[in-house]
This record gives C-alpha cells, sequence and structure tokens, in this order.
C-alpha cells in the first residue's frame, strides 16, 4: 500500500514538472507601417491604444528597438531569420510577379519551432515570395491565411489603381479562396482565424504570427470602426488594431494559455509620411519609412510574459534580428547553421543585465547599400540620397505628396542620447568616434557588401530563384 502511494506521489511530481516545463507559446503581432507615436504608450495624443497600453504596463516597453531594414519583406525576412536581410540577399519590398522570395536553405522561425513540436500559423501578410514555392507552408507554416503582398499592391486600389493590374487574391494555405474587392473586414477576419488557432492548438505548444496588412495605405476599417475615434480613418484603423490585441490577449486567457505564452507587439518599419492624414507618427523621430533616419526604423515594440518578465522599460538598442536567437533560448530550440546576426536578448529582457549584446547595429536600405550604424549612442549616416518631404505637409484624402531626394554630401555623425531628433552633426567635433565607426562600416562593407561603394561582400546568401 505505502509502495502505491510513493509511486502515484512521484507520478504526479513527474507529471507537474512536465507541465512547468511546458515550451511557451510564441505570439507574434506585427502591424504594417506603424510609427513610433502611434500608440498612446509611445506619446500619442490622439490615438487611445488601451489594451496595448496595458500589455506595455504589465509587460516590457521597448524605447530603442529597431526593425532591421524600413521597408516590407526585408524587415519580415530579419524577424523570420535572425538574419540581416541583405545577408540572405532580401532588400526592398517583392511586388506581385516577383520571380525570387525566402531562400530554402535559411531556417525560419517557424521551421525552427516545428522541429521542436510547435504547431504553427501565420494570419495575415507573407511578403517574401509568391510563388508556390515560396509560399508560407513551404517555409515552416502548418497553417495560412491572408495575403501574398502588400494591400496595395491591387487592381482596386482607391487612388492609384493603374500601379497593379493584379488581383489580390485572399488565401487559405495554399489555395485562393476570394478575390480581395473590399479590405473593411481583413483586420477582424484575421484576428478571428487567429482566435481559432489558438483553440484548435490550446492543448500543444503553438507559434502564432499575425502580420496585419495595416496601418498600410489604402486605410481600412471594419463597420464597427468606422469614425469610432473621431480623429480620422488613421486612428480608427490603429484603434481596430489595438482592438485586435485585446481580442488575441481575452482568448489566451480565457483558454488558460495567459501564463505560458509570450506575446510580441511590433511594427515592420516607420510610417509612411507622405499621406498626410492617412499617415503614421515617426513620434520625435526625423524622416520616416523608406529611410534609415530614426523615424524609418525605430518602432514600438512590446513583450508580455506572465510571470517570466516583469514591468520595465528598457532603452537599450536591440533589432528584430534578435527575436529567433532569444525565442530559441526560451523554447531550447536548435538555432540555423547558418550564421546569424541576431544576439539573444532575454537577460536583458529578464532584467539579468541592464546592456545589450550589440555593440553595434548596421542599417542598410535598397539593394545592399549601408546607410548608418548605432554604436552605444552614437549613430553615423554614411553619404548617400535619400527621400525627405523637406517640411512639406502630407497629403490628404488618400492622395500622397510627392517626396524629394536629398543628397548627403558627406558622413555626419549623431549623439543619439543628447539629440535623437537626429538635428545636430556633431561628426567634427567627435573625430575619433566618427573614425571608428567608418572602420566598423568597411567591415560591414567586407562582409556584407554595399553596392554603393562596390564592395561584393564575402557572406552573402543569396535570395531564392
Amino acid at each position: 500500500m505505502l509502495k502505491r502511494i510513493i509511486c502515484s506521489i512521484l507520478v504526479l511530481l513527474i507529471f507537474s514538472c512536465e507541465k512547468n516545463n511546458t515550451n511557451p507559446n510564441i505570439v507574434i503581432i506585427l502591424a504594417d507601417d506603424l510609427g513610433y507615436g502611434d500608440l498612446s504608450s509611445y506619446g500619442s495624443k490622439t490615438i487611445n491604444t488601451i489594451n496595448l497600453d496595458r500589455m506595455a504596463a504589465e509587460g516590457v516597453k521597448l524605447t530603442s528597438y529597431y526593425a532591421a531594414q524600413p521597408v516590407c519583406s526585408a524587415s519580415r525576412a530579419a524577424i523570420l531569420t535572425g538574419s540581416y536581410p541583405n545577408r540572405i540577399g532580401i532588400s526592398n519590398a517583392f511586388g506581385p510577379n516577383s520571380k525570387t522570395g525566402i531562400n530554402y536553405n535559411e531556417l525560419t522561425l517557424a521551421e525552427m519551432l516545428k522541429a521542436n513540436g510547435y504547431s504553427t500559423g501565420i494570419f495575415g501578410k507573407w511578403h517574401l515570395g509568391s510563388s508556390k514555392k515560396y509560399f508560407p507552408t513551404k517555409h515552416g507554416f502548418d497553417e495560412f491565411y491572408g495575403i501574398l503582398y502588400s494591400n496595395d499592391m491591387w487592381r482596386w486600389h482607391p487612388e492609384s489603381p493603374q500601379s497593379y493590374p493584379e488581383d489580390l487574391l485572399l488565401y487559405r494555405n495554399e489555395d485562393p479562396i476570394q478575390e480581395i474587392i473590399d479590405q473593411s473586414d481583413l483586420t477582424k477576419d484575421i484576428t478571428s482565424e487567429s482566435i481559432d488557432f489558438i483553440i484548435k492548438n490550446k492543448e500543444n505548444p503553438f507559434f502564432l504570427y499575425i502580420a496585419h496588412p495595416q496601418p498600410h495605405v489604402p486605410l481600412f476599417v471594419s463597420k464597427n470602426f468606422e469614425n469610432k475615434t473621431g480623429n480620422g480613418l488613421y486612428a480608427d484603423v490603429i484603434t481596430e488594431i489595438d482592438f485586435s490585441v485585446g481580442r488575441i490577449i481575452n482568448s489566451l486567457e480565457e483558454n488558460g494559455l495567459s501564463d505560458n505564452t509570450i506575446i510580441i507587439f511590433t511594427s515592420d518599419n516607420g510610417p509612411w509620411l507622405s499621406y498626410g492624414d492617412h499617415s503614421g507618427s515617426p513620434g520625435i523621430y526625423r524622416e520616416g519609412k523608406g529611410t534609415t533616419w530614426e523615424g524609418g526604423v525605430r518602432v514600438p515594440s512590446i513583450i508580455k510574459f506572465p510571470g517570466r518578465l516583469k514591468p520595465n522599460i528598457i532603452d537599450e538598442p536591440i533589432m528584430a534580428i534578435d527575436w529567433m536567437p532569444t525565442i530559441a533560448n526560451i523554447t531550447k530550440s536548435k538555432l540555423s547553421k547558418n550564421k546569424i546576426d541576431g544576439k539573444d536578448i532575454w537577460p536583458l529582457l529578464s532584467g539579468e543585465t541592464n546592456k545589450s549584446p550589440h555593440e553595434k547595429l548596421y542599417f542598410y536600405y535598397r539593394v545592399n547599400e549601408l546607410h548608418s550604424i548605432r554604436m552605444n549612442d552614437w549613430k553615423i549616416h554614411f553619404a548617400r540620397s535619400y527621400r525627405s518631404l523637406n517640411g512639406k505637409n502630407g497629403g490628404s484624402d488618400g492622395i500622397p505628396v510627392k517626396y524629394e531626394m536629398n543628397q548627403l554630401i558627406k558622413n555626419e555623425l549623431y549623439n543619439l542620447k543628447e539629440d535623437p531628433e537626429e538635428k545636430h552633426n556633431v561628426y567634427d567635433e567627435f573625430p575619433e568616434i566618427a573614425s571608428k565607426m567608418e572602420e566598423l562600416g568597411e567591415k560591414a562593407r567586407t562582409e556584407l557588401g554595399d553596392n554603393l561603394t562596390g564592395f561584393k561582400g564575402k557572406e552573402n546568401r543569396k535570395s531564392g530563384k
């Protein structure tokens, strides 16, 4: 009898340990073109993001988090591979008829987690190749519901239908289920499909990647959010995304999954500025999407992991390339054999350290052009052309104002701690800092390449063909 009791206790202890050691669920929610200043927890005075604000209050709020490039496909590639996108041959944004996509040789976050027993699903925008061999289901995702590229690449575009004559199709897995004529319900439907995925997989670990097509223009909201805020369509769109985040959090709580789920919310790059009242806000930061000034690459990022992460605000510089190695650590998953650039930021998130693991971060744009480097509080911008509104207001009614091209004649240096708005070039005042960062630039060009200077790079891996 005593032996049976002891055995029963041991079984319960083993079961309890297994339950406590269950790998956490991973939820990444990615907005498209949402700016640093678009959430009330990040300073917005016109948009009240109550669910994201609650998430920021209960979790870790990052204030120096960077997209890897200020453009769609490249920034998404970085999240899913842990590599600088130019290292793996991806830059700019793939079009509907692109012949290339993410290479089969790259291990994605979904493939890494699937190999560790996770169910995997993507709901929303993919944008890493639109030929069948590049579909999400070919790169580690069990389920896909959404669109293959940006919502403006669409023959029903209300402002410029002539730009893209292609159909924008809504897919389930590898099959198109309808042509999208009206995008009003996309945010709502993507959220509902995501909740179904949560419920279906609540008994086993899952990776849920929600990649909202909004607030990329053209902007759409469902009927319940039309004129919801009284502050314009853009504010309505962000409010619906915030409501969507609330729905996801509620679903996790209702299914008893909240304590064992890490939720990450962020944006793929800074906001369009040329659309005026249809545009987002970079907050105090300079320029926006399509530039590596702070407004183009510094975006909101909030992480919630109840019981594992204490509420905190972290201002150390980290980047989208860091999610893959961090999640590998949390889930005890095997990283890619390919060289990756991201670092495990769990010690920073958990408070074990107060320093970023990065000595420097590189910012590329266009076809493999090194535009800038951040090192500690310093940021150097290399001579190049970049787009700007040059102080002009954006357009109205969804019609953009044209950007102008500015030329940076020589390298410029900024101290982001003293001058986060990048207004005061101190290159001549700190020649030793400038010289050290220029040396870092030469090393980056040797390894990763730079079409501006003719360096091909030694370790670049090609996108698929």
